[in-house]
């Protein structure tokens, strides 16, 4: 088996610079899984790459232009997370140049863009693609996962999903280019953190039929940096209201919640799935405990179950633990260097085809708020 495997990062931001550290943290592993190591760096700012310079001992390249990276035959999978607008046609290229690649969500700024993604993706079979969602390999969520495939909850009566922020409850936060139509894309909130909602639901099978979408914008403009103010153009509140199918044939409703404006929330990533023999509840914000429910006759008691740090690829970390972000990161990597390895992964990361459905999904969903009406997917 390979020892490493030599990786580029394009784009400098805050996830390249996480997924550096899992890297940096590889020996806590005990699977006999490849190390990534990085090998390359690339962004259009050539200052964002000067931390992975001095950071970094492993990064012998620096690039401002990624095609370059991608020329170099050392560089065998890369990892790239920049603006959404950017996504079709790096990707793409990232694909075609034959390299493992782990992109981030949402796979295409739209539909047309993700399909141009996915006809990459059939070009290239053994190139292992995924897209990056770390919330599911929280021990815990783990957890409630095993319950769904194990049958625990009976009929189903509901799903809840969702991921919220409240750091745009500042209006005088400056804008970015999350706010624009042009480098965001039309989808606003539920293209930056609708695949984290939907990552649990779509590999457990439940797949959306149709949609009633309730989207809002409620911050018309924000401070431009330059002492003016710009047009905040992209939808800030997304809450979805799906028809799903359980495999047993029994329909049932899901709720998918994607705010960046929620009172209080930071980073608040849960799931819950409601069914007639019991019920479960796993949030980041209680990142330690799984909920569940205990029948007493006719009534339901909630009960806090400490899962610790017994997450799905062992570390050297006791399970007496707590289990944190940066661990979930991890994971999500070791998830991806076993599909590298031609291992298989039990849960992985999101598949190129779950992108194509979560944009079938935001796609209708614009369609649903424009006309006021359920529209099938």
């Amino acid at each position: 088996m390979m020892e490493t495997v030599k990786f580029g990062i394009i784009g400098c931001g805050l996830m390249g610079k996480e997924f550096a550290s899992a890297a940096a943290r590889w020996l806590h592993v005990r699977e006999s899984v490849p190390k990534p190591e990085i090998l390359a760096v690339c962004d259009v700012n050539p200052a964002a790459a000067q931390w992975f310079t001095e950071e970094v001992p492993s990064v012998q390249y620096v690039y401002t232009d990624y095609k370059e990276l991608l020329q170099n035959p050392e560089v065998e999978a890369v990892y790239c997370a920049v603006p959404h607008v950017l996504h079709k046609q790096t990707y793409v290229d990232i694909i075609d140049a034959g390299k493992h690649f782990m992109g981030e969500k949402p796979f295409g700024m739209d539909l047309d863009a993700n399909q141009a993604i996915l006809d990459a993706c059939q070009r290239h079979p053994a190139s292992v693609i995924r897209c990056a969602s770390e919330f599911p390999f929280f021990p815990a969520a783990q957890l409630l996962i095993r319950w769904v495939q194990e049958g625990r909850f009976g009929r189903i009566l509901e799903v809840h999903a969702g991921l919220n922020h409240s750091s745009d409850m500042d209006r005088n936060k400056p804008i970015n280019w999350k706010r624009t139509l042009k480098t965001n894309g039309e989808y606003g909130c539920m293209g930056d953190l609708g695949l984290h909602t939907q990552h649990i639901p779509f590999r457990l099978g439940w797949i959306p039929q149709n949609v009633c979408a309730k989207l809002c914008k409620y911050v018309t403009e924000r401070p431009d940096g330059k002492g003016g103010m710009a047009p905040c153009e992209t939808w800030d509140n997304a809450t979805l209201i799906c028809d799903v199918q359980a495999q047993t044939g029994e329909a049932f409703p899901m709720f998918l919640e994607m705010k960046r404006m929620k009172p209080g929330a930071t980073n608040d990533w849960y799931i819950e799935v409601d069914g007639m023999d019991c019920s479960a509840r796993f949030a980041s914000d209680d990142p330690n405990a799984l909920w569940f429910t205990q029948a007493h006759g006719r009534e339901q008691a909630w009960c806090r179950l400490v899962v610790g740090s017994k997450p799905l690829y062992p570390t050297i970390t006791g399970n007496i633990f707590e289990f944190g972000f940066s661990d979930s990161i991890l994971q999500m990597w070791v998830a991806f260097m076993k599909e590298v390895a031609g291992q298989a992964p039990g849960f992985g990361c999101i598949r190129p085809e779950e992108t194509a459905i979560s944009h079938r999904l935001h796609t209708a969903a614009l369609e649903s708020q424009r006309t006021n009406a359920i529209v099938p997917i």
